[in-house]
């Protein structure tokens, strides 16, 4: 029954790549490919790979550029003259393509956020993906396993439970295998964390290609898995309410360094804070913040610490008084 939806939901997907090509941007057609779109968020995933598709075929991706842009304005009738026969023979490739299977055996996403942006994504199987901002993954699917590989970034997974089809997030040499559980991934250059919120998982530790090693890690619930390069790992209690604090738009620190909280809150965005001293990076700072006002961070900073700040139309800058 899957499959059948896939595939129906793929021809629906060829079908508008070929409304637009043989019709343009009509007001019409923008208007219906929007709402099929929005109807359903397996119907965005297989437009793109789609898009995917008719890009690599030869010629195909300089016929779909020139006929969504809104500079080409060309007619329909000359259009279809001039490039009927490689429109046809590169849309029959994509139907093929999808009825055969090819993206159905190879689905692959990646999902990517910008600093100040977070990313809700639901799976095939109902699975969810929270990506915190200046993240990417990549997510593969087929029918024996599920697979996630986070290059950089936050992310929360919500599991939907198939004992048949293990979900396995790789980040590092680190392996996490998920049962039917809700955890977070975090990967900051050559370090890793794990935070299991619910259920179980088990972190394996990879060696030089993907083989295990004997041993693992079973975290319980509230349990954290810190892990550095060249270092063991130390898994500590932590809190679930600061760990999910990005998803309620808040950043908890706990007796964090100045430097290393200018750090995180960087990754969200707004007005950039600088330190006219490098060594007012050792100051401590702890509480809840809004990850979207700076300014208000630095205040609290400047009057824990006896601090001034500066302001300007680029940058707020914390100097001693």
């Amino acid at each position: 029954m899957r499959r059948d939806r896939s595939e129906r939901i793929a021809a629906e997907a060829t079908a508008w790549l070929a409304r637009l090509e043989s019709t343009g941007r009509t007001p019409s057609t923008e208007a219906g490919l929007k709402a099929w779109l929005l109807a359903d968020d397996a119907h965005r995933r297989s437009f793109e790979r789609a898009m995917d598709v008719w890009a690599i075929i030869p010629g195909a991706a300089e016929l779909l550029a020139a006929s969504l842009s809104p500079a080409r304005k060309r007619s329909g009738f000359r259009h279809f003259v001039e490039h009927g026969r490689a429109l046809a023979m590169a849309a029959s490739l994509l139907i093929m393509c999808f009825v055969s299977g090819w993206f159905l055996i190879d689905g692959s996403t990646t999902y990517s956020t910008v600093v100040g942006e977070q990313q809700v994504a639901t799976l095939e199987d109902g699975s969810r993906i929270a990506l915190n901002a200046d993240t990417k993954l990549k997510v593969h699917y087929d029918k024996a396993s599920r697979s996630v590989q986070l290059d950089k970034g936050e992310a929360m997974f919500e599991v939907a439970h198939n004992a048949r089809r293990p979900f396995t997030v790789e980040a590092g040499n680190k392996r996490i295998t998920a049962l039917g559980t809700s955890f977070i991934v975090r990967k900051t250059g050559d370090s890793v964390a794990v935070i299991l919120l619910s259920g179980k998982v088990r972190v394996d530790t990879l060696d030089a290609g993907t083989a295990p090693r004997a041993t693992a890690t079973i975290l319980a619930p509230g349990e954290q898995l810190m892990a550095a390069a060249q270092s063991p790992e130390v898994v500590t209690r932590t809190s679930a309410e600061a760990a999910t604090a990005w998803r309620r738009g808040q950043i908890v620190f706990d007796e964090t360094s100045l430097s290393a909280a200018l750090t995180e809150l960087g990754r969200y965005g707004g007005q950039h804070i600088e330190l006219a001293d490098p060594r007012l990076g050792g100051l401590t700072v702890s509480g809840v913040f809004a990850t979207n006002d700076t300014a208000e961070f630095a205040h609290a900073v400047a009057a824990l610490h006896d601090l001034r700040v500066e302001r300007s139309d680029s940058r707020l800058l914390l100097t001693r008084r």
